[in-house]
């Protein structure tokens, strides 16, 4: 069935909005419910042929949420938290996008939503003050604000391999697996990559495929999810104190409710240490990070947790040589993404699957048949890259923005993102960016993020348009301000010691800068409070081009 909100805008002309909210994600669907609430005129593009962001592109097998579903959900509606249901304690992909598809429907949101309108230009007007929007269709659209709600995850790596349009077989990209699903019974698999995705999708394959060869360059740490059905009893208890969990999870470190100890490790015996370990890993998820205070900024704590946790990969990996190769070595513990799983190093114990180290023995060339390194070759029927992204910054770059004096952004942060709170750049005025560089973003549990970046977005709307101003931009000294601060904050921590995806390590030529901001959801929250209680410090405001500073 065909709607308004599935037709291509009318190319020859120009629709006037007050907001553009590029992206139909969770930032995205919240952007507009709050811009209605406002009274302003916004319309969501959406490159997509769904709602749903990250969850509507990832849906290879296995995919699933490492934030308990609980958490991982809007808490701006309380009707909603009570209405919905989950099944389980870390949700799957199918689950997480029906819950998005009900939230566009249930608040009435598809009439402002138009799907495959993929953005490739905003160009700031600067003597109409307006942002004119462009998409890959040639629709247009003038705004007086742009909320780029594009995700973090957005921006595909690809696979940049010798020979690969000589492969006969089928391969895919996980971010773009097909809606119809693939059949993989009976085949022999090849899977590059075990970062997160690549985690979640060997475990899944593993019990379908034939045969399995896991292509790993990086071993990352791994933590047990014990996924499990959600018990009724415990998910209405849950909903029975929700404000409350609410509550603790915005003022946290993560963005959750898991609990961090106060204890460094120094300051306990070995016995307190390994029971401590013990607890969290039992628990599952994340809370081997919560172990002890100074985890991620001392050496020596850290070195304890991760020795622990290549101990438990010893336990379950029958062969110890796989075990080592499992083993990371090159990076501290939570200073890459952490990745959970259900079942992840069990799988290796199977017949057939087989790890393949080409760190030790590069990957040469894809061939007719398969996959060849520099000493063997393996034959193949389907190769899946589970190769991640181009994070935080991809789907930024990948629009042509164009702020004051026709400066591009790419331009802008040639040499690392520049930002101020994560929601703004200088030079760039009435554009948002939601969970950007320089806010905890990744690090933290995203909808939690996401729902504080737009709150404190519609407040400062509200502050504006009340004082008769319509335009807003960060100073070049605040923006400056806030990089160094997020660069100290970060040097203070083991985070910058390994070559992740947060500092861009992953993309070749991308400048090296710690990306998110390390100093937690609770502070982050308690910095931007701040600001806007000081009438917005670090602004500045401007009606009929009179500018106005505040701060």
């Amino acid at each position: 069935m065909s709607d308004k909100h599935d037709r291509p805008a009318d190319p020859t002309g120009t629709q006037e909005l007050d907001v553009v909210i590029v992206g139909a994600g969770f930032s995205g669907l919240y952007a507009l419910y709050r811009m209605r609430e406002l009274g302003l005129s916004a319309l969501v593009l959406e490159a997509g042929s769904g709602v749903g962001g990250t969850w509507y592109w990832n849906r290879y097998p296995g995919a699933r949420c490492d934030v308990e579903s609980v958490d991982y959900s809007y808490s701006f509606s309380p009707e909603l938290e009570q209405e919905w249901e989950w099944s389980e304690r870390y949700p799957p992909q199918p689950e997480i996008l029906r819950y998005l598809n009900r939230v566009a429907d249930r608040f009435d949101l598809r009439p402002d939503i138009r799907l495959n309108a993929r953005v490739t230009s905003a160009v700031y007007d600067e003597a109409a003050n307006r942002w004119a929007i462009e998409t890959e269709e040639g629709a247009r659209f003038s705004a007086t604000h742009c909320i780029l709600a594009t995700g973090m995850l957005s921006i595909v790596n690809r696979p940049d391999f010798k020979g690969l349009e000589s492969f006969r077989g089928d391969w895919y990209h996980s971010a773009r697996w097909p809606e119809e699903g693939v059949d993989l019974r009976g085949q022999r698999v090849g899977v590059i990559g075990t970062g997160s995705t690549g985690i979640q999708l060997i475990t899944t394959i593993a019990r379908e495929a034939a045969e399995v060869v896991v292509f790993q360059r990086t071993a990352n740490f791994s933590l047990p999810a014990w996924n499990r059905p959600l018990d009724p009893e415990v998910a209405r208890e849950i909903k029975g104190s929700y404000r409350e969990r609410r509550l603790l999870a915005r003022n946290s470190p993560v963005g959750t409710t898991m609990p961090f100890n106060e204890k460094t490790a120094a300051e306990c015996s070995g016995e307190e240490i390994e029971r401590e370990f013990e607890a969290r890993w039992a628990y599952g998820g994340f809370q081997m990070l919560g172990a002890f205070a100074d985890l991620v900024v001392s050496a020596d704590s850290n070195r304890l947790a991760a020795d622990f946790v290549r101990g438990k990969i010893a336990e379950i990996v029958q062969d110890p040589e796989v075990a080592d190769r499992l083993m990371p070595r090159d990076h501290p513990i939570g200073t890459k993404r952490i990745c959970v799983d259900t079942g992840y190093y069990e799988t290796y114990n199977r017949p057939n699957v087989k790890l393949v180290d080409v760190r030790r023995a590069p990957i040469a060339e894809i061939t007719p048949t398969g996959i060849r390194t520099t000493d063997a070759e393996y034959e193949l029927d389907t190769i899946v890259f589970a190769t991640g992204f181009d994070a935080m910054t991809g789907a930024l770059m990948n629009i042509d923005i164009r702020g004051r004096g026709g400066q591009t952004i790419q331009e802008k942060w040639a040499d690392g993102p520049r930002t101020y709170l994560g929601l703004t750049t200088a030079g760039f005025p009435n554009l948002f960016i939601v969970t950007g560089p320089g806010s905890p973003s990744v690090l933290s549990n995203m909808v939690v993020s996401i729902e504080q970046h737009i709150e404190w977005i519609s407040d400062l709307l509200a502050y504006v348009r009340e004082r008769g101003y319509d335009c807003v931009e960060p100073t070049a000294e605040a923006e400056d301000e806030w990089v160094a601060y997020v660069t100290e904050v970060a040097s203070a921590t083991l985070h910058p010691a390994a070559n992740s995806w947060y500092n861009g390590a992953n993309i070749p030529g991308k400048p090296r800068i710690f990306m998110p901001y390390v100093g937690g959801v609770g502070a982050y929250r308690e910095l931007c409070d701040k600001v806007a209680a000081g009438g917005y410090e670090g602004f500045a405001m401007s009606a009929s081009r009179v500018p106005v500073t505040s701060g």
